[in-house]
């Protein structure tokens, strides 16, 4: 089950793999993910010392959920993989030009989790053919929806 896609990362990156990482996360942070208020539009993930940190990611805090703390709605949350996964992303990161983006928060046996994207950079003439490609397919719809 979903909680919030990043489909601007669709329409701004060519994603090669795709991998399911877990979230540190407050309570807080969790009962506001639950409630719809995060939003991942402007998130990337840096690497640093060898882990993988999300950046960018904002989640507003609940009113009754934070009363005793003074949360932060931007702050750097570590995402947690296999040591074997973050060497072979680390890998491709550094050598071959790729960048990490988040996809999408989504629920897995109770947990918050962040499907990252092992992503290349798209072109200007290549966001001009997915936008083609976009609208071609929404009208196809909608001519086989009216036929006359």
């Amino acid at each position: 089950m979903s909680i919030i896609d990043n489909r601007k990362a669709f329409f701004d990156y060519f994603i090669e793999e795709r991998h399911e990482a877990g979230l540190v996360l407050e309570g807080w942070e969790v009962k506001a993910m639950r409630a719809g208020r995060a939003n991942i539009k402007e998130a990337y993930v840096i690497i640093k010392d060898g882990e993988l940190y999300l950046i960018g990611v904002h989640i507003s805090p609940l009113p009754e959920a934070s009363t005793h703390i003074q949360p932060d709605p931007t702050r750097t949350r570590k995402l947690l993989l296999h040591r074997e996964e973050i060497d072979k992303l680390i890998g491709k990161v550094e050598q071959r030009g790729f960048t990490l983006v988040p996809l999408n928060f989504h629920y897995k046996g109770g947990r918050v989790k962040c499907e990252i994207g092992l992503a290349k950079g798209k072109k200007l003439h290549d966001k001009r053919e997915t936008e083609k490609q976009r609208d071609w397919q929404r009208e196809k719809a909608r001519l086989m929806r009216n036929p006359t």
